[in-house]
């Protein structure tokens, strides 16, 4: 799908040739879009809204086929009201509008949005990654993929030249969204660790970077107990992927990306029951997901300045006369005791040890991305991901970075006095505290392995790496959630 912008004054019709036509239109009588449709529809335009009820309501689309003029075919996509209208209302309308334009066998499509009032570039960037996303389908295990088409060409009719500059990593991202969504649909016997190093190894070997995996030996040596009293359950061996960009020339900001990598969880021997989703644990490895699409995103921008190193602990939670108990007491390598009372938080120790090896790493900042809790989704359902740090420069950051690439968090507490119900008679922590405030305890246990003063910040996505149903730019399944934030704070250069 090729993207490209025109700025264009008057009528539409006059200045693009093609099969399909998008015009926003307010709900009530605001807007140049209705002087636009009423001029291509030939000056009946109230009575065939009011025919087709159709209000301008967010995200509602009218087609209208013109045989014999061109465009043939004119879609009419509602913007709401146009006081609360912004990047958020854009991106829905856009994907509502391709979504249609599909529908009818679009291939040359062109989008006439209002973007009065918002940074050109970055309206330009927010209608065509929804575009190309709100497209994105995967057929790749079915034995018959289904028919389906998307336009070839797509044009961003705007009155600001500056807009084209907003689609320079339309591409990048968009990638990196649906190496993430792929990644996160595969079932589990597809998406291994031995599947997700080798994808490692191939952002490697097209970008140029740098890949390092450790085997479960190597892990032993680092003494890496918590990640590998995890993995000890599962048939398929364990591997510590560790994925690097580095800039030509200086590097004056180096970060690590630091993704949870449980390809399946079971829960162990806490097994998952009937209604905990168990079926649905694929997606547990939604973490790791986000840093490698957001990797290879990176490697294809290859933005000066910035060392951007991915750690992903990948392994799977399962139960064998080889795993881990209730009870147990695994030591990780920072030397701290853990004993285990949950077998089914074992994201969090494949995390902790993740995190003393990203800390080695001496970067400006951490960010770690991790389908962790249940607690997180009750609390902030499915839209919406759970940010906590210590540091108000990282976490205000990545907020922005968030609303620039249309992605919603919400930054939690980390209130020191809830470590108490971490507290174990006979281990330096417990892997889970009590059930209130789960999501909370859990970011606190994970900042027990950063090092103190190093900007921190974790990412709980576990409501937002899928959708039973199309939500926006995303369609049903896979979300690809966190790509579009990590590039938007990376690019964008602020680390903490």
């Amino acid at each position: 799908m090729e993207f490209r912008c025109l700025a264009v004054s008057g009528s539409l019709g006059e200045v693009w040739s093609g099969d399909t036509l998008v015009v926003g239109l307010f709900s009530g009588a605001a807007g140049d879009g209705r002087a636009q449709a009423e001029t291509l529809v030939g000056g009946a335009l109230e009575g065939l809204l009011e025919r087709r009820r159709f209000e301008g309501k967010p995200s509602q689309t009218l087609t209208i086929e013109r045989p014999g003029h061109a465009p043939a075919t004119l879609i009419l996509v509602g913007l709401g009201d146009p006081e609360q209208f912004g990047l958020d209302a854009l991106r829905q309308a856009s994907a509502a509008a391709a979504r249609s334009a599909a529908a009818a066998g679009a291939e040359e499509l062109a989008l006439w949005l209002p973007i009065e009032g918002l940074e050109p570039a970055a309206a330009a960037a927010a209608m065509a990654e929804s575009v190309r996303l709100a497209l994105y389908a995967d057929q790749r295990f079915k034995s018959e993929a289904e028919p389906r088409s998307e336009p070839r060409r797509v044009t961003l009719l705007s009155p600001a030249a500056a807009a084209e500059a907003g689609l320079a990593h339309v591409e990048a991202t968009c990638a990196g969204v649906e190496l993430a969504r792929r990644l996160v649909a595969a079932p589990p016997n597809k998406a291994t660790p031995q599947a997700l190093a080798d994808e490692a190894a191939a952002i490697a070997g097209s970008f140029g970077l740098d890949l390092k995996v450790l085997e479960r030996q190597d892990c032993e040596a680092l003494g890496m107990g918590a990640y590998l009293g995890v993995a000890q359950g599962s048939d398929l061996p364990p591997k510590f992927i560790h994925l690097t960009y580095r800039p030509e020339g200086e590097v004056t900001r180096r970060v690590v990306l630091v993704g949870k990598g449980l390809t399946f969880d079971s829960g162990g021997y806490n097994l998952k029951t009937a209604g905990s989703q168990i079926e649905m644990m694929k997606y547990d490895m939604g973490g790791s997901a986000a840093v490698l699409g957001a990797a290879r995103a990176i490697a294809e921008i290859r933005p000066a300045g910035l060392e951007v190193h991915v750690i992903v602990a990948s392994c799977e939670n399962m139960i064998s006369g080889g795993a881990i108990h209730p009870g147990d007491v695994l030591t990780a390598s920072n030397g701290k005791t853990i004993e285990i009372n949950n077998t089914d938080a074992e994201g969090r120790l494949t995390l902790a040890d993740a995190l003393v090896y990203a800390c080695a790493l001496e970067p400006d900042a951490i960010v770690d991305l991790a389908t962790l809790t249940g607690a997180c989704v009750i609390a902030l359902g499915e839209e919406i991901a759970g940010l906590w740090s210590p540091s108000d420069g990282l976490a205000e950051a990545l907020l922005e970075a968030g609303r620039a690439g249309g992605e919603a968090f919400w930054r939690m507490p980390l209130r020191s006095s809830y470590k108490e119900g971490l507290k174990s008679p006979i281990a330096d922590l417990k892997n889970t505290g009590p059930r209130p405030g789960g999501s909370i305890t859990a970011a606190l246990f994970l900042q027990d392995f950063v090092t103190k003063g190093l900007p921190w910040a974790h990412l709980d996505i576990a409501g937002t790496v899928w959708s039973d149903k199309p939500r926006g730019v995303d369609p049903a399944g896979a979300t690809g959630f966190g790509v579009r934030t990590l590039v938007a704070w990376l690019v964008g250069g602020a680390a903490c």
